[in-house]
């Protein structure tokens, strides 16, 4: 059954009148009957914050700047990687480098330059990000990583600010809006992340975008979705995403929906921390000791088994596509399932030292925690994976 439609009153009070340039510049928007010549006052009064300068965050830039709204905080901490460029259309060649927030804040400001900017170039923690996040109206979160999403979910409910959240990897992609706090008598269910995903899933265990790949301008679509919702909600426009969740298939060109029940704002649905980790999974997850080793360190210990001087297994816990594009020589695929069920380790010798990799050091880090645990003597983690490998100096000579 589809969820109801339900609306909700403009989230911002309306600035003063427009002034004849803005009039131009916005009259398309004016021209909408929902919009209006007071609805673009409220999106210019508005403050949003987008936490995250990257593929879903840089169209949600771009749209919210071109459309007027008057205060964007952008919320990085990374730097520019070529990698990057494929899908972070705020970002160009020559950023490679820069701090996002700098790059992010430029585009923004060339595309309107009436809009205020707000860089915050910190890495989120528990105890900076309320103060963050509480200077705005609304939260757009484009990060790609669990603890940070969860983390500004939590700060999100105990601001009790309406937070648009859009989650993509591959050709899958997910929009939705959550608000422990929305407006009284509005009909609108009180829904939070946690009321879709109660708990992070353990580490090593989900695929980054980095290891697993996106459609790079599937990232604009969803992104430009994020930012309508941050248009509705702002002026009052139409039905928002809250308890619904938009689900896009790519391959298919296919947008669903599915319906969210959630009990946010209720007191045994409180939130226990705000560190955007489980501590009950803490407890029961603790990594095992677990060695970590450089492209150089690892090279020379491909050189000494070579010699017969060092005797160890290279494993690659990647996918059979990811191994055949380009793999470290001398190396065994055992894709990291086959790891955490134990099938792909059955022929190893527990006995010898195991060095273990794959596209950026997370996936083999939690294979090596579970080969620990299952009695293997010595295994070590390449540090930043094959990337860092191609990267080194080591690795170059190479290939």
């Amino acid at each position: 059954m589809a969820a109801p439609l339900v609306t909700v009153p403009p989230l911002v009070e309306p600035g003063p009148p427009l002034g004849p340039h803005e009039l131009v510049r916005y009259s398309r928007h004016v021209l909408l009957p929902q919009i209006g010549e007071l609805g673009q006052r409220r999106l210019r009064r508005a403050r949003v914050c987008v936490v995250g300068a990257g593929g879903l965050g840089a169209p949600v830039l771009q749209y919210l700047a071109a459309a007027g709204v008057g205060r964007i905080g952008v919320v990085d901490f990374d730097e520019v990687d070529e990698s990057n460029l494929q899908r972070q259309v705020v970002h160009r060649h020559a950023d490679v480098g820069r701090p996002k927030v700098d790059s992010a804040r430029e585009a923004v400001l060339e595309r309107n330059p009436d809009v205020d900017v707000v860089v915050h170039a910190v890495r989120l923690e528990p105890g900076n990000v309320d103060a963050v996040l509480g200077g705005y109206d609304l939260v757009v979160d484009g990060t790609d990583n669990f603890p940070t999403r969860y983390l500004v979910a939590d700060a999100c409910e105990r601001l009790g600010l309406p937070h648009v959240w859009g989650s993509i990897f591959r050709f899958d992609a997910q929009v939705t809006v959550f608000w422990a706090a929305p407006p009284a008598g509005s009909g609108v269910p009180a829904v939070g992340l946690r009321d879709l995903f109660p708990n992070p899933p353990a580490p090593g265990t989900v695929p980054s975008c980095a290891e697993g790949g996106v459609l790079g301008p599937m990232c604009g679509q969803v992104g430009s979705l994020m930012a309508t919702e941050v248009i509705k909600l702002v002026t009052g426009a139409g039905a928002p995403l809250i308890g619904r969740v938009a689900v896009l298939d790519a391959l298919a060109s296919r947008w669903h929906e599915v319906p969210l029940a959630g009990a946010a704002a209720q007191p045994e649905r409180a939130v226990q921390v705000s560190d955007g980790e489980d501590r009950a999974d803490q407890r029961a997850v603790q990594p095992a000791p677990v060695g970590a080793v450089g492209p150089a360190e690892l090279a020379a210990r491909l050189a000494a088994r070579s010699a017969g001087e060092d005797d160890f297994v290279l494993l690659d816990v990647r996918e059979p596509h990811e191994h055949a594009a380009m793999s470290i020589a001398g190396g065994i695929l055992t894709p990291l399932a086959s790891v955490l069920d134990g099938s792909g380790l059955v022929d190893l010798d527990p006995r010898r030292a195991v060095v273990v990799y794959c596209h950026s050091g997370v996936r083999s880090q939690r294979a090596a925690e579970v080969m620990v645990a299952r009695g293997f003597a010595r295994v070590d983690n390449l540090d930043g994976g094959i990337v860092a490998w191609l990267r080194s100096p080591e690795g170059a000579a190479a290939h």
